[in-house]
């Protein structure tokens, strides 16, 4: 059911309310949106820095896929589904790996992915600094990275044995290393520069990884 267009506690636009996964996917689907409590929410424009990174990230994940073959990079807007969790969330960023690829549908991922990767705003400093931690968590996504240009602020955490997640630390230079992305190096104090390194650069960085 529509309604009117209110800014609310989820921090975008409620578009409609009352609706189901099924509907969803039929009315909202590439529309930039997230389906919490049965409403559907628009989420707010992003910022040139914004979208900056999601480049430079994606790039760079795309190039490693592309030479080490174990996984891909997934975009918004595509929907993650969950186990026990409510909402369905459009990650900026979502890696899945070869070993869970039957959990991409056509239109979103029926599953948790290995790595969700969020992109901080200022509207969304609470939802990707708890809410979508709690959720992730509880939905079985093995590591979440968060990064934050506002505040120059790169956060990775990791599932444990209990199913919690653990925060991981950088080395002394800065870099970040996933024991599920061999050879991959994400060096934190790039993502703060202006501008960030091109295409060619991150390729050969990325092959220069991979030797």
């Amino acid at each position: 059911m529509a309604v009117d267009t209110v800014i609310n506690k989820y921090g975008g636009e409620i578009l409609a309310t009352g609706v189901t996964f099924e509907e969803y996917l039929e009315r909202f689907d590439g529309m930039h949106c997230e389906l919490v409590d049965g409403n559907v929410i628009k989420m707010s424009p992003i910022t040139i820095q914004h979208q900056d990174i999601f480049g430079y990230l994606f790039v760079l994940l795309g190039a490693y896929f592309d030479f080490a073959k174990n996984g891909r990079v997934i975009t918004q807007p595509f929907t993650q589904r969950l186990p026990n969790v409510q909402p369905k969330r459009e990650p900026d960023l979502m890696i899945v790996l070869v070993e869970n690829f039957e959990r991409i549908r056509e239109s979103f991922l029926d599953g948790p992915a290995d790595v969700c990767i969020e992109i901080v705003s200022e509207e969304s400093a609470s939802r990707d600094y708890m809410t979508k931690l709690e959720e992730y968590q509880a939905g079985g996504v093995v590591e979440y990275w968060l990064f934050d240009p506002l505040r120059s602020v790169a956060l990775f955490y990791r599932l444990n044995s209990n199913g919690l997640y653990e925060p991981q630390s950088l080395d002394d230079e800065g870099n970040y290393r996933s024991a599920r992305l061999p050879g991959l190096v994400i060096h934190v104090p790039t993502l703060w520069q202006t501008p960030l390194p091109g295409l060619s650069s991150i390729v050969k960085s990325v092959q220069e990884m991979l030797k």
